[in-house]
């Protein structure tokens, strides 16, 4: 970069792993922020659940005058003095690598994201267990104040410019960032893809972003996957070609118990699979509450706890029903009913899509499995990626055409080409 230029841009975290982005973007005395999430290690136990303890395990970079300063911190002193006297922090989406750690952030700060993602964020956390907790909540408090934004809404904050577009993602109200300072244009991707139902909104980011200095990119699918490989283990499909997987399937299997899961901010999946599948999908109460908060669509659903969430009361199918039945149902198995798993119908079938556990890093998965065989019920997958293929990370390089590319958010980040310009592969703390 040539010295006359004043923006800053300093990789925090997020760079050769999948999660924990955090970057930041300084020009003059303002700054902000990208995102706000931690890296997960699911084989750390017991899990951090703290500030201090996600810091010590480096799964959170610390920052100077960016954390909630009531929060006591032992070993990573505060420097007195601020340079900054503006700040904010954007979030991309919903998903936790991004937003897990935002009620540690100085309430001071604000905190910006599309309509969507701020609403799921609010309803997801409704029981608090989704984010980490406020240090200090208000009474039925459990998530700070995030400022919603329509699509492709202008944030000004000192000379930075920040424009807020959404893109094709597996989380309702995903973004990217269009950024403009004085000297420089960067376009974070957040992450995004060009095969789910919203490929046009992708498409609008590229062409915002093209000719950018700097294009700040996820390369989720390029850990697993070299650019030019026929296709990947699991095949590339698309969001329609699972949504007819999952309906022939329940199609095909008239006489069995039916169930699934799936990941519940992928508000536009759920809404297509109910609208088109040839059961009546039935989802956990705590599921149907967030699909309604999102799009108003009252679900039918089953109740396992006791929390009040304003649901029809019309719709509701009792539990007893559902474990009995083999011919009428397609109904979530969440977490809470494999507690009940003993009185499921033998000879049934249950499709894991994108949900938790996400797979076999993940200690939990193995047992998951086992447990589903050993009941003679027959485990299922049937998945479509938040994340861009490969080759269509490419295209959208082809179709940015930026000066720098920066590939972050991946276990194989050089994978990604710029024949256009340079490659930036940042080290975890580099400023440039």
């Amino acid at each position: 970069m040539s010295k006359a230029k004043k923006t800053q841009i300093t990789f925090h975290s997020g760079l050769r792993t999948i999660g924990g982005t955090l970057i930041e973007i300084a020009y003059a005395d303002a700054r902000i922020f990208f995102d706000f999430g931690s890296e997960y290690e699911p084989s750390l136990q017991p899990q951090p659940e703290t500030l201090q303890a996600l810091l010590d395990a480096k799964l959170v970079t610390y920052v100077d005058h960016v954390f909630d300063p009531a929060i006591p911190l032992t070993g990573y002193p505060q420097a007195d003095a601020n340079p900054f006297t503006q700040t904010a922090v954007f979030v991309s989406h919903v998903h936790l690598d991004h937003t897990k750690i935002i009620n540690y952030l100085d309430p001071k700060i604000p905190c910006y994201a599309l309509a969507g993602t701020q609403s799921l964020l609010q309803t997801l956390n409704i029981n608090n267990d989704f984010l980490f907790p406020l240090p200090q909540p208000q009474a039925g408090e459990t998530t700070r104040e995030v400022i919603a934004l329509a699509d492709n809404q202008q944030v000004t904050i000192g000379q930075i410019q920040v424009t807020v577009m959404p893109v094709d993602h597996d989380a309702y109200g995903a973004c990217g960032l269009v950024i403009e300072t004085p000297d420089l244009k960067i376009a974070y991707t957040g992450d995004l893809r060009i095969h789910g139902y919203r490929p046009e909104t992708t498409f609008a980011f590229c062409e915002a972003s093209r000719h950018c200095d700097y294009l700040i990119i996820e390369g989720v699918s390029v850990s697993f996957q070299e650019v030019e490989s026929e296709v990947s283990e699991k095949g590339e499909v698309d969001e329609p070609e699972l949504l007819a997987r999952i309906n022939e399937l329940v199609t095909n299997n008239p006489q069995r118990q039916l169930t699934f899961n799936y990941y519940v901010a992928n508000i536009e999946r759920i809404m297509q699979i109910i609208t088109t599948s040839p059961r009546c999908v039935v989802l956990e109460a705590y599921s149907a509450y967030v699909l309604k908060q999102a799009t108003g669509y009252d679900a039918y659903y089953y109740q396992l706890d006791d929390k009040n969430y304003q649901l029809d009361p019309s719709k509701q199918i009792d539990f007893a029903d559902l474990l009995q039945d083999t011919t009428r149902f397609f109904w979530q198995l969440e977490t809470a009913a494999l507690a009940y798993i003993d009185d499921m119908q033998a000879g049934g079938m249950y499709i894991h899509s994108n949900a938790q556990p996400l797979g076999e890093f993940d200690p939990a998965y193995a047992p998951f499995v086992a447990n589903l065989t050993a009941h003679n019920i027959e485990f299922v997958v049937a998945s479509c990626s938040g994340h861009a293929h490969p080759r269509d990370l490419m295209r959208i390089i082809e179709l940015i055409e930026p000066r720098t590319l920066v590939p972050i958010h991946s276990f194989k980040p050089e994978r990604l080409t710029n024949r256009f310009g340079s490659v930036l592969l940042p080290e975890k703390g580099q400023m440039i």
